[in-house]
């Protein structure tokens, strides 16, 4: 069974660089306003997980710059994702809100809902 998640697991990034999507061109100073925003998100993942892939991809097509954290192999960021985020689950997306309050938003389709949400307005304001 290790064998067959890790062949599958090759096979899935594989895929994910064959197939990587476009980001969105934005000019330098919208995009150093997103990092900024940013700076304030991190993505606890699996490299190999579908689900991970999933919000890397949907990253990617936002160009978003948002930390990720292995989840599996670095033992630092397990035990902040058990600890602080309530579980060992990814994809977590651990939000950091101006106010200090911290959300840990876990499943992918809530985590890109929530990316589109808050960075496709950023285009749409950035373009006006």
């Amino acid at each position: 069974m290790v064998v067959i998640r890790w062949i599958l697991g090759r096979i899935i990034l594989l895929l994910d660089f064959i197939f990587t999507p476009r980001g969105v061109k934005r000019t330098s100073e919208q995009q150093q306003l997103v990092d900024q925003q940013c700076h304030q998100l991190a993505l606890y993942q699996f490299a190999a997980c579908p689900f991970c892939v999933k919000v890397r991809r949907q990253m990617k097509r936002l160009s978003l710059n948002i930390e990720c954290r292995d989840a599996k192999n670095n033992e630092q960021f397990k035990a902040e994702l058990t600890e602080l985020g309530g579980r060992h689950k990814v994809p977590c997306l651990r939000i950091e809100h101006a106010n200090g309050d911290v959300q840990w938003m876990y499943e992918s389709s809530d985590i890109n809902a929530y990316l589109t949400t808050q960075f496709d307005a950023e285009l749409v304001a950035c373009q006006d």
